[in-house]
């Protein structure tokens, strides 16, 4: 049959969604790497940063875990807007926020890009 398209013969949606999870633990390293840039340059760790940070360490772990969720993406994206607006407490924490930020929208332009190339029959596994 002609026109007809062919399911990837393995999950593309796999391997996003690992990479997905491998950058909320990046972020997650790189936030608890904050704590000591506060602490020097900020005047310290104040209770109300602290408690940012480590709450928004555990929130990204958590995520991290729910990867597969369909509205995984969306989710992270307004954390990143979280971390931003964590530059209250100090101006690396929006930084940071930023960075990821960017970072997360290339990941939603890929989910994007091969979400279009399943449904136009694009992928290398499926092609006969």
């Amino acid at each position: 049959m002609t026109g007809q398209i062919n399911p990837p013969a393995t999950d593309p949606w796999k391997g996003f969604r690992g990479v997905m999870a491998g950058t909320l633990i990046l972020e997650v390293i790189v936030v608890l790497l904050a704590f000591p840039i506060v602490a020097r340059l900020g005047g310290g760790v104040t209770w109300a940063s602290g408690l940012f940070l480590g709450v928004m360490t555990l929130i990204f772990i958590v995520a991290s875990g729910k990867c597969g969720r369909q509205h995984a993406l969306p989710v992270i994206l307004g954390l990143q807007v979280v971390l931003i607006a964590g530059g209250v407490f100090h101006w690396s924490i929006a930084v940071i926020g930023v960075i990821f930020l960017c970072v997360w929208c290339y990941i939603g332009y890929i989910g994007r890009d091969v979400a279009r190339r399943i449904e136009k029959g694009q992928l290398p596994s499926q092609q006969q």
